[in-house]
């Protein structure tokens, strides 16, 4: 394979191109050490220890990285290391290291975000959320039917309505249909907010 490019990426960090097709990032040391410069001819052997010694390496640490700084659903650390210029097989192969400590599980993100979110959101609301951060809506579905039990909907609304000091003897007309028009549009179906309205002090 031949070096046809190296493209700075900061001061420190390259691209480098194999035969046209972008393979990795170095530094500017690891450039020497691997004797990869424009035009110079690089065997398999030396590619594939790049990518296991370096790249690979790199990568792990760089996903574990990510897992202290916030959790994060696999979709999400996909991202994160294809941001980061990580070709796509090495990307997959931090991704199952980390699988393999349990440290990324897109079912128990789930619970945890539909336990953390019940209270104060409608199911429609945390399913939406759960689907823009790269959840299969199977999981979703099963994390879902784990955590939510038959009340939990409506103690979400009685909560909503708490923090907007909402009092359904002291509404008028006009408050009443303010406030069943913004439960609605939240997601929450029309007979919950009835049975929570009609049971308030």
């Amino acid at each position: 394979m031949r070096v046809t490019k190296i493209e700075p990426v900061t001061k420190t960090r390259y691209k480098v191109f194999l035969d046209g097709q972008f393979a990795f990032v170095l530094y500017k040391g690891e450039l020497s050490r691997y004797q990869i410069a424009l035009d110079a001819e690089v065997e398999k052997d030396t590619v594939d220890r790049i990518l296991e010694e370096t790249v690979l390496k790199r990568a792990k640490l760089r996903a574990m990285h990510l897992l202290t700084d916030m959790d994060r659903t696999e979709s999400q650390l996909r991202t994160k290391l294809k941001q980061g210029l990580y070709p796509d097989e090495i990307v997959e192969q931090a991704l199952n290291y980390v699988k393999s400590f349990g440290y990324v599980e897109d079912e128990n993100y789930a619970k945890r975000f539909v336990d953390s979110k019940k209270s104060v959101k409608s199911r429609k609301e945390i399913y939406a959320a759960l689907c823009q951060k790269g959840i299969a809506k199977e999981t979703i579905e099963r994390a879902m039917e784990a955590c939510y039990e038959e009340e939990g909907e409506q103690e979400a609304i009685r909560r909503i309505l708490e923090k907007k000091h909402f009092f359904d003897k002291q509404a008028t007309e006009a408050e009443r249909t303010k406030i069943y028009g913004y439960l609605m549009r939240k997601g929450f179906r029309c007979e919950d907010i009835r049975q929570v309205i009609q049971f308030l002090n």
